[in-house]
C-alpha cells in the first residue's frame, strides 16, 4: 500500500506542578501530566499513530511503563525513534491532524511553537502538522481539570525507492 492512515488518542491525569509538558515543548503552568514519562500526551497520540498506520503496535508494546529505563522518558525522543523506524519502514509523514482536549489552560499562544518543534522532529514543513486545541465545556474529567487528553490522524506515503536510497 503506498499510504497508510493512523489514529491515536492518549490521555494523562493532571495534578498540581509546575510545567506541563506538551508537544515537545515546556509550558509554565499550574499543572502537570501524570505519567511514567514526561507524559506528553500529544506527542504520544502522534508516535502511536504513525505506529499504527504500519500495524507496528501501540506505545506500550514499544515503551513498557514498567521498565526504568523508560521513566521520565523524553517524549520527543520516542517520537525520534518512532520516525526512524516509520522511514525504516520505507514510509514518511504527508500530514498529521491533532487535537488537545484541555480545560482550564489555553493552549493558542504554544500552538507555533509546538507546529515547529514536531515540524522539526519529524524533518517536515510546518505546513504539514495542524495542531488544535478544544475544552469539554466543564464535563467529565477533561472539564473538571483532573486530564489532558489528545488525539492524532497521521497520512503516511511509500517513499519512492529514489528517495531512500
Amino acid at each position: 500500500m503506498r499510504i497508510r492512515i493512523g489514529h491515536s488518542t492518549d490521555i494523562h491525569r493532571l495534578e498540581a506542578g509546575d510545567t506541563l509538558y506538551l508537544g515537545g515543548i515546556a509550558i509554565p503552568a499550574s499543572i502537570q501530566s501524570v505519567a511514567h514519562s514526561d507524559g506528553d500526551c500529544l506527542l504520544h497520540a502522534i508516535s502511536e499513530a504513525m505506529l499504527g498506520a504500519l500495524a507496528l503496535g501501540d506505545l506500550g508494546t514499544h515503551y513498557p511503563d514498567d521498565v526504568d529505563h523508560t521513566r521520565n522518558m523524553d517524549s520527543k525522543k520516542i517520537l525520534r525513534e518512532v520516525v526512524l523506524r516509520v522511514s525504516e519502514e520505507g514510509y514518511a509523514l504527508v500530514n498529521l491532524d491533532a487535537m488537545v482536549f484541555l480545560e482550564s489552560l489555553k493552549l493558542k499562544p504554544h500552538i507555533s511553537a509546538m507546529r515547529e518543534t514536531i515540524a522539526k522532529i519529524l524533518s517536515v514543513d510546518i505546513s504539514k502538522i495542524s495542531i488544535k486545541a478544544t475544552t469539554a465545556e466543564k464535563l467529565g474529567m477533561i472539564g473538571q481539570d483532573k486530564a489532558i487528553a489528545s488525539e492524532c490522524v497521521v497520512l503516511l506515503e511509500q517513499k519512492s525507492k529514489i528517495e531512500y536510497l
